[in-house]
């Protein structure tokens, strides 16, 4: 049995990820602070002998005395309503203390750290799709930096303590995820579109609607993440994990309108600033070092997840 410590672990992608290695049965120490996180989201594993939470923000240092095999560092606000505004420099805080105190409790533990880094390292991209080797496109004094480059300083600390103190790292690169135990309000495109389908109001698209994005299915991706943290030692990173079938946002609103019925129409609004145009993974890395590549198509996740948010809906509305 390992001792594998998730931060973030209350949150969208922590939350299943502790699911899935309990499941495996390992014992899974679980930190978050919930400024995104949700209890309600460890509900079905929090009682479990293997299981326990730790109330903690990772921009402070964490001390845990029983041997750590494994960390999983999926602490930050991934969503631009969450992290922008008051929220950004405690975002930066997150990525960048959040990494060095985690990295200096996986030299203390001699523990394998995984970095859940993301495709926002690359930027508006003039690489498509992008390849590992792109170093990106990135404004680093915009609204969407506190991110951006918080999670491009988090990948420099991983490997700048991987080359001088030692630390067995691995980075991955998150592109856009989807899935069971994300927020209502977490306002990231396929939770805004099932949700305002569901309530039957209008689908908001944020500029005309040809910008593209690849969605992958959450088991997919934690699936890609276990793969990686138990690849060879040595093997770093980074890599890309994400499914590279694209879509435009147009065509992604369309599907979850046909899916979800009802008499939603789709209305269109600027374009944020900074928001890429363009998002899609060269996983041939990830198919070459980990045999991984996703296996659920968007119309099954879509399915699984509009199921999930019909019953959070629901729910709310019953306790409101």
């Amino acid at each position: 049995m390992k001792t594998i410590l998730v931060t973030g672990g209350t949150g969208f992608l922590g939350s299943n990820l502790c699911i899935r290695l309990i499941n495996e049965g390992n014992r899974v120490i679980c930190v978050d602070n919930n400024y995104t996180g949700r209890m309600s989201n460890i509900e079905a594993i929090k009682n479990h002998p293997n299981f326990k939470f730790i109330l903690h923000d990772i921009v402070n240092p964490l001390t845990i005395d029983e041997h750590l095999d494994q960390i999983y560092n999926t602490a930050c606000p991934a969503s631009p309503p969450a992290y922008q505004g008051k929220a950004a420099i405690q975002t930066t805080k997150t990525c960048v203390f959040g990494a060095i105190n985690m990295l200096e409790l996986a030299k203390k533990h001699g523990a394998t750290i995984l970095q859940t880094s993301t495709s926002e390292v690359y930027g508006e991209p003039l690489v498509h799709p992008q390849v590992e080797s792109y170093r990106g496109n990135v404004n680093p004094n915009g609204i969407r930096a506190c991110y951006d480059e918080g999670k491009r300083c988090a990948e420099s600390l991983f490997f700048d303590y991987w080359r001088e103190e030692g630390v067995d790292i691995k980075v991955i690169r998150i592109f856009n995820t989807y899935g069971p135990n994300m927020d209502p309000k977490d306002g990231r495109v396929v939770s805004n579109f099932i949700c305002q389908a569901l309530r039957g109001d209008d689908i908001t698209i944020y500029g005309d609607g040809s910008q593209t994005r690849s969605f992958c299915y959450v088991d997919d991706l934690i699936e890609a993440m276990i793969r990686m943290m138990n690849s060879p030692k040595g093997f770093t990173g980074p890599v890309n994990t994400g499914n590279p079938g694209e879509f435009t946002i147009r065509e992604l609103a369309e599907k979850v309108v046909a899916k979800i019925g009802g008499n939603s129409k789709i209305v269109y609004k600027d374009l944020p600033k900074d928001d890429p145009t363009q998002r899609r993974p060269d996983i041939t890395l990830a198919k070459t070092k980990l045999n991984w590549e996703p296996k659920i198509a968007l119309d099954e996740g879509l399915d699984k997840t509009i199921s999930y948010f019909a019953k959070e809906i629901n729910l709310r509305s019953k306790v409101a």
